[in-house]
């Protein structure tokens, strides 16, 4: 971030000192992390708000530019048929993507006014959902924030961008064959909440046959793969 002529020490024409790179670096973080008002970094830093939301957009930028094109993209065909065969040799599931939930994120600081719409009757405090998909090894490959805490999985899907790129015929063709058939894309492996998708998988409710209930067995512990990914992002 030093390549950024705004978090560098500099003077002004008096010759005094302005903020640090570790002032500017603290209030941004601040700003996201608690989700704060840039006009209140006055009292805490003696900072004004212009400064304070230039230090936030200027850091998020940064982030986007230094990091965007390896952590910050979308999965590429190469990627995707690694997934494949990482699942398909951990979980055996050929053609899996990952696994797709959504985890309720606690907001401390919601405006009184918002505490409403962000709060529901199973989380008593207001809170975002996030929406991932993540695979065996964390890598989480889709991540949709910032949705109120009173909507469910499936409000959550029909507002995320997951899909978009399939329903508009721009995701690349990641093929992969099962029993001698072709599938031109890859799933999901999802609860039994989301809707009957061909990009989704969802174990039997009531399995009879063994058959099905080990596929179940299977299916819902290849699922605790995003479970895993929402508790290192939690951890503290």
């Amino acid at each position: 971030m030093f390549r950024y002529e705004f978090f560098q020490l500099r003077y002004d024409a008096r010759g005094r000192r302005g903020f640090t790179t570790l002032q500017k670096y603290a209030v941004a973080i601040r700003l996201m992390a608690m989700g704060e008002s840039p006009d209140t970094m006055d009292d805490y830093m003696r900072m004004s708000e212009r400064t304070a939301r230039e230090s936030l957009y200027t850091l998020s930028r940064g982030v986007v530019e230094t990091f965007g094109d390896v952590y910050l993209r979308k999965p590429s065909l190469h990627d995707l048929e690694e997934l494949y065969a990482a699942h398909e040799e951990r979980h055996g599931f050929p053609g899996m993507t990952g696994n797709i939930d959504y985890t309720h994120w606690k907001w401390k600081n919601c405006p009184v006014a918002w505490k409403g719409k962000y709060a529901s009757g199973h989380h008593g405090s207001p809170s975002l959902v996030l929406e991932a998909v993540a695979s065996q090894d964390l890598w989480i490959c889709h991540a949709f924030f910032g949705v109120a805490g009173s909507n469910n999985d499936v409000n959550v899907l029909d507002q995320s961008l997951i899909f978009d790129d399939l329903l508009n015929g721009k995701a690349p063709d990641a093929p992969f064959t099962v029993n001698g058939n072709e599938y031109k894309y890859g799933y999901y492996l999802t609860d039994e909440i989301y809707p009957q998708y061909s990009t989704s998988v969802k174990a039997f409710r009531h399995p009879v046959e063994e058959r099905d209930k080990f596929f179940k067995r299977r299916q819902e512990g290849a699922c605790k793969d995003v479970k895993r990914a929402f508790g290192v992002l939690k951890a503290k």
